[in-house]
């Protein structure tokens, strides 16, 4: 489809030896993405995973699999030590870090580059100024670029907010000082919720990211969200490759992404692009990165710099031709950019879908982790999908909730919009909810074709009245079957190794499809934080980790309160009251883990 684009790219003469095996420190789609890259250019792969990922597809895929151990991300895939053993073990030269997890951590980086090995991201020097969003923000304003008013000190005590928010009036946006993609970040829009917003910001930011620092800015009325992708190699040359659009958020987190940005003025864009390569130079960056922007009354201004690969990072790659890990890889092993800025050309536009294990639930869009019992992916003309998960495999409520990506190209943007939505239709997912029906939702409607919409728009004016899913549990297998052939993975001395062995065969659990064509998965009713209307019991709706108790026997409590606050897929959530009255009993502590259905307290 894309053969034309890749014209622009000069013919590579590599002058340096290529990397021959990169460790994937981390997991899900972008370690399938980055294995499948690898495949390509004929590079050994290695794969780490935790306990709950011991078959993941990401180990099936790699030449060789090791375990760190753990459960939790801070137990397996932020685990240093482990990790820097399995690259002394298996001999990898280079580490290519994903994105989340360790993507941004200068201590990580300078552990792998400290052993010889390639950290294929930046320097460690860049990711700390910024990976630290204060700093970052001071270094762009000495680029010339400047940001959203905000402070650039940590908040330490509440009296910081109420002060700020004194001069430049709520809502405040409290963020997470060493992270980005919306984790650890929590609007206050009055006075009263200040310290809560403090507390549930910090605990995001730490489970998340490792770290709790956090810091304020204000928070615009009706932003765009408009990123820049810039690519920099280590010979000086750096170039933007075209914008993309990240509105389409929820609880500040993407749900739709779309390249290039529409409806802004050429001159503008082309403005958004050069800053963005001065922020980059500005730190002596080196490989891909990410400078993001808020764009509101034909203004842009300076929001944050990822110094990763994006999780967005197809859309780019659909319009402009140009294989970003593939470049990642290329930057790191120390060759040049095969192309300048005047060769890189945007052709169509590509929207790419984020598929989340979530129920809408009208808006609340719940966590649903479980296993995944039947996947079949859309295909077709200008059809990409990205998936970390197959048939069989388990969404866990350990780690984010992505299943997959859906990224569409059309010559132009409502070419684009009807592609997707196809594409959407003929996406199933069965065992766990997802966010289909919430995406259909916001591609199908007029202020999405209009550009009529911001980063508050799903939240605040979207209607999602009825969009729900359940879990379609799908085709269950059959009583008996013969033995036949299988592939059996064992571990030894944490090495992951696959033995053939004859075993009962398994009927593969994918939902059957029905005369008409494959079921699309039931719509029900919303999911309630609560019980059942009218009765006293406090019911959890996913299984997950209590953060927060908020209540004690004998409080007071009205219909919304929230009784405790649950933590699923790196998400909190607040589990709140559907019957006012007095808490008669509290069945949980924080630390505790949860399952669906579970009663947490008691109001009488």
């Amino acid at each position: 489809m894309l053969e034309n684009l890749s014209a622009t790219i000069l013919p590579m003469q590599s002058k340096v030896p290529m990397l021959s095996k990169v460790l994937v420190a981390n997991r899900g789609e972008i370690a399938v993405r980055v294995i499948r890259a690898c495949r390509e250019m004929g590079i050994a792969t290695v794969a780490v995973y935790s306990e709950l990922d011991r078959n993941a597809l990401h180990v099936r895929m790699a030449d060789e699999a090791h375990a760190l151990g753990g459960r939790t991300a801070a137990e397996s895939y932020l685990n240093t030590e482990a990790i820097l053993e399995v690259m002394a073990r298996t001999g990898a030269d280079g580490v290519h870090p994903g994105y989340g997890f360790f993507s941004e951590n200068a201590d990580f980086a300078r552990a792998i580059t400290a052993q010889g090995v390639a950290f294929i991201g930046p320097n460690p020097e860049a990711i700390e100024i910024m990976g630290d969003k204060i700093s970052a923000r001071q270094a762009a304003e000495r680029s010339g670029v400047s940001g959203v008013p905000g402070t650039t000190e940590l908040i330490t005590d509440p009296a910081q907010v109420r002060a700020f928010a004194a001069e430049h009036g709520y809502p405040v946006a409290i963020k997470a000082a060493y992270g980005g993609g919306g984790r650890g970040m929590k609007v206050v829009a009055q006075e009263s919720l200040v310290e809560e917003a403090i507390d549930s910001a910090q605990r995001e930011a730490l489970s998340y990211f490792g770290r709790d620092e956090i810091y304020m800015e204000r928070y615009l009325e009706k932003p765009r969200h408009v990123e820049v992708q810039v690519l920099a190699d280590m010979h000086g040359n750096c170039v933007y490759l075209g914008t993309r659009d990240c509105s389409a958020q929820r609880r500040h987190q993407k749900l739709i992404e779309e390249a290039p940005a529409a409806g802004i003025d050429p001159d503008i864009l082309a403005a958004m692009g050069d800053a963005a390569v001065r922020v980059a130079r500005g730190c002596d960056y080196v490989n891909a990165g990410t400078v993001e922007f808020l764009y509101e009354d034909g203004h842009f201004y300076y929001l944050e710099m990822n110094t990763r690969l994006q999780v967005e990072h197809p859309a780019t790659e659909m319009v402009t031709g140009i294989d970003l890990v593939e470049q990642q890889i290329r930057v790191a092993s120390g060759e040049p950019l095969p192309f300048a800025q005047q060769d890189i050309e945007i052709s169509g536009h590509a929207i790419e879908v984020r598929i989340n294990a979530e129920d809408p639930a009208e808006g609340a869009f719940l966590p649903s982790p479980g296993a995944i019992t039947g996947l079949r992916a859309p295909s077709g003309y200008g059809t990409r999908w990205d998936g970390g998960y197959e048939a069989g495999d388990e969404i866990s409520q350990f780690y984010d909730n992505l299943v997959g990506k859906l990224i569409c190209w059309g010559k132009d943007r409502p070419t684009a919009i009807a592609r997707t939505l196809r594409a959407l239709d003929e996406l199933e997912v069965s065992g766990v909810a997802t966010t289909i029906g919430a995406d259909a939702a916001i591609l199908a409607h007029p202020d999405f074709a209009a550009l009529d919409h911001s980063t508050k728009w799903v939240e605040e004016t979207l209607d999602l009245t009825g969009v729900t899913c359940s879990p379609d549990p799908g085709r269950p297998a059959a009583d008996t079957e013969p033995l036949a052939p299988k592939n059996i993975d064992v571990e030894v001395n944490g090495q992951r190794y696959v033995v053939r062995m004859w075993v009962p065969e398994t009927a593969p659990a994918v939902a059957a499809p029905g005369p008409g064509g494959a079921k699309r998965p039931k719509r029900a009713a919303a999911k309630k934080s609560g019980g059942s209307a009218g009765s006293g019991d406090v019911v959890v709706p996913m299984q997950g980790t209590i953060v927060k108790v908020m209540v004690a026997v004998g409080d007071s409590v009205e219909v919304g309160d929230p009784i405790v606050v649950l933590e699923a897929m790196k998400m909190e959530n607040n589990v709140c009251a559907e019957k006012s009255g007095t808490v008669a009993d509290v069945r949980v502590g924080e630390g505790e883990s949860v399952g669906g259905g579970d009663v947490v307290a008691v109001i009488e």
